[in-house]
């Protein structure tokens, strides 16, 4: 691995754990903070949209945490175990939080465009944990490494989404134009990225 890859290796997982560990400031932090702050509060005194909101955040900050570590190729071989229980677990956070999202979508802030493209990126979420699950279980490796990429490139969207909102914000010069943007910004280029990426590795799909 070449100096580059090595620095964006390393940039990779600092944003994966810095905000995988995100979704705990919510617990410290008055609830008037982050997106919380445009909700109204019909919805933050809504049970359910409570537990949806939670449970998106905090098994989707697992995912995100410990996900990053089952694409070095050298520690995959090593610990190949490891590698088995984290998928694991990454699978379960993964589903849980991709269903908790599309339900919490319908509440998104920004109305139509916001709520499809997140109710978009949690169905897709699901779609290619599922697919990549159901392939490791038949033995097929490079459909499940093709699928769990485009998997946690959907994952990854909770880091995008931090770091094009607030650039967003300021040049539209308000939330909610920006908010609908990044509904989609956040993870259409990453599943294109992704793209590429499984081409590049020669895990073409169809």
């Amino acid at each position: 691995m070449n100096t580059t890859n090595k620095v964006a290796w390393i940039v990779f997982a600092l944003l994966a754990i810095a905000i995988g560990l995100y979704p705990l400031t919510y617990f410290f932090i008055d609830r008037e903070f982050g997106l919380l702050a445009s909700k109204s509060d019909v919805v933050l005194s809504n049970v359910l949209w409570n537990v949806g909101f939670y449970g998106h955040i905090l098994f989707g900050g697992l995912a995100l945490l410990i996900g990053w570590t089952q694409f070095h190729k050298n520690w995959r071989k090593k610990y190949l175990q490891r590698h088995r229980n984290i998928g694991k677990v990454y699978t379960a956070a993964a589903l849980i939080s991709g269903g908790c999202g599309v339900y919490v979508a319908f509440y998104a802030t920004g109305g139509i465009i916001s709520m499809l493209g997140f109710l978009c990126l949690g169905i897709f979420w699901v779609f290619t944990t599922v697919k990549a699950y159901t392939a490791i279980r038949k033995k097929d490796t490079l459909v499940h490494q093709a699928f769990m990429i485009y998997s946690y490139a959907a994952c990854f969207a909770a880091v995008t989404l931090r770091i094009w909102l607030p650039l967003l914000s300021i040049a539209f010069g308000e939330f909610i134009t920006a908010y609908r943007i990044v509904a989609w910004l956040c993870w259409v280029p990453n599943v294109v990225f992704a793209y590429f990426w499984i081409r590049r590795k020669g895990l073409i799909l169809g």
